[in-house]
């Protein structure tokens, strides 16, 4: 199965500018996923990194690693969606004749994954799916603690159960951001939203950090000290 790992990282982020290339430790933010991405890839796979930032883009070329594109401006507004990245990454590639089975979508803004963690989102992928995520057990459960204002405007649950202890409520689970594993004939017929035959992967706590904000920057620094 050949992978065609896809790196998103677009200039003019709002809630934190330049995170992309801010220093996590000792490198910037998007090397953390270059470094994963090329320790995993094989002969066959392909690593994209779609970017219309100069900065990511000189700090892959130091790396020894080629952007193959500039990303259109069009795909790097707030309005252009993943899908549309991603497929563009995809045509890019099939005009030149390299084609793959699977796309593995590593976003910059969640730089903790692991060996077991990658081995763990390839072990778990079949060809009845779609995709598998990467996932956390989320702490907020719509059985119990998450409510919808209804026509009255009380607030009733989300999910209807009878409950008396969120314990006992099923578990449930938030896509973490850090990695999607996808059919490319999956992507072709539908649109990720789309998608019915979806899996999970779980990641801990301290692995499943979505950098968007300054404290989710303070955050990803503290876990990383303490590793």
């Amino acid at each position: 199965m050949k992978i065609l790992y896809i790196i998103p990282a677009r200039a003019g982020s709002k809630g934190l500018p330049g995170k992309n290339t801010k220093m996590l430790g000792n490198k910037p933010l998007i090397v953390h996923s270059i470094d994963f991405a090329m320790k995993n890839i094989k002969s066959g796979d392909q690593l994209c990194i779609s970017t219309n930032d100069d900065e990511v883009i000189t700090i892959a070329s130091n790396l020894g690693i080629q952007v193959p594109f500039k990303r259109p401006e069009e795909l790097a507004s707030d309005i252009a969606t993943t899908y549309d990245v991603i497929m563009h990454a995809i045509k890019h590639y099939e005009d030149q004749n390299k084609f793959f089975d699977l796309v593995l979508l590593l976003q910059p803004t969640s730089p903790f994954r692991n060996q077991e963690d990658f081995e763990n989102i390839i072990h778990a992928y079949k060809d009845d799916v779609e995709m598998i995520v990467s996932v956390k057990k989320a702490k907020e459960n719509p059985y119990f603690t998450i409510f919808e204002e209804n026509e009255l405007g009380f607030l009733d649950k989300s999910k209807k159960g009878d409950f008396q202890r969120r314990q006992d409520c099923p578990d449930v689970f938030t896509f973490n951001g850090s990695m999607y594993l996808m059919s490319v004939n999956a992507l072709k017929n539908s649109k990720i939203q789309e998608f019915s035959k979806v899996k999970k992967i779980i990641m801990p706590e301290e692995r499943s950090i979505d950098i968007d904000t300054m404290a989710d920057w303070t955050l990803a620094e503290y876990y990383l000290n303490k590793q």
